[in-house]
């Protein structure tokens, strides 16, 4: 099982391309990072985690340009975000940041999606929270028309984009894109509609779960099987074991936010499950 870490990197923590180099030398799979381009002060959207809200939330680097800075130290290690909120972005600038991070990197990024908590987030880029999952499947159809290896035309509800020159290209065609959200028919038939797999925050309740997403994406009409990447996960010997025993072949676990010293201290522990 190869094992990932997650960590939300701040203006206050361990940089991203100090934390990239010890991740690889250690032999870690690869690092997630997730977003939020701001946290309003004035907020009526619980937050998810509980209150009040960890000082991180407001303070996170922008997940791209923090990958860039782990994809120049490093050759082998895996990038992704844990999320990407799809909505909040222009998607023709989104597809090229995109395409250039995984083509400069070798291949080695994964796009985990979600469709966010904090409505107060939202609403400052101008979504509208009703519709925002349509908005996240119509965005992510122009961003693949723009990856694809011919000029393509894109018109969605949302968008359009003309068939056009846009390169690089993902180095492998396309990222993996990772869907992130709670167990249900109706999110599942989105994963089988248009994603790869399951981005399941803390990975419990798999068991039960996983017959439903297989069944979803096997009437999608989906060959192989839904790559599942429990996130966020607090490890034990025992929980990494459950996973493998179900199929799993990957995980991320969660590492705290924190100062140089700290997150090493962290890794040197995570560094058993290895």
């Amino acid at each position: 099982m190869r094992i990932a870490t997650t960590i939300m990197l701040t203006d206050e923590t361990i940089r991203p391309d100090r934390l990239a180099r010890e991740l690889e030398q250690r032999g870690f799979a690869g690092l997630y990072l997730p977003e939020h381009t701001h946290v309003p002060v004035s907020r009526d959207t619980p937050a998810p985690m509980g209150e009040p809200l960890p000082r991180a939330y407001g303070r996170t680097l922008e997940p791209l340009i923090a990958l860039g800075q782990a994809a120049a130290v490093t050759e082998h290690l895996a990038l992704g975000t844990g999320i990407t909120l799809v909505a909040q972005h222009d998607p023709i600038d989104l597809a090229k940041q995109v395409a250039t991070l995984d083509f400069l990197s070798g291949g080695r990024f994964t796009l985990g999606v979600g469709y966010g908590w904090n409505v107060e987030e939202a609403a400052d880029h101008g979504v509208e929270w009703a519709t925002r999952r349509a908005l996240v499947r119509d965005r992510l159809g122009l961003m693949r028309a723009l990856w694809a290896p011919s000029p393509t035309a894109y018109e969605g509800e949302f968008g359009s984009v003309r068939a056009s020159y846009a390169y690089p290209k993902p180095a492998g065609g396309a990222p993996r894109v990772l869907l992130g959200g709670a167990a249900g028919p109706k999110f599942f038939a989105q994963v089988a509609e248009y994603a790869d797999g399951w981005l399941p925050i803390g990975g419990r309740g798999l068991a039960e779960a996983l017959p439903k997403l297989r069944r979803a994406w096997t009437e999608a009409g989906r060959a192989g099987e839904p790559e599942v990447v429990p996130y966020s996960v607090v490890p034990s010997a025992g929980k990494l074991a459950r996973f493998r025993d179900l199929g799993l072949t990957e995980v991320v676990l969660s590492v705290p936010s924190g100062e140089e010293d700290e997150v090493l201290r962290t890794l040197d522990d995570y560094a058993q499950y290895l």
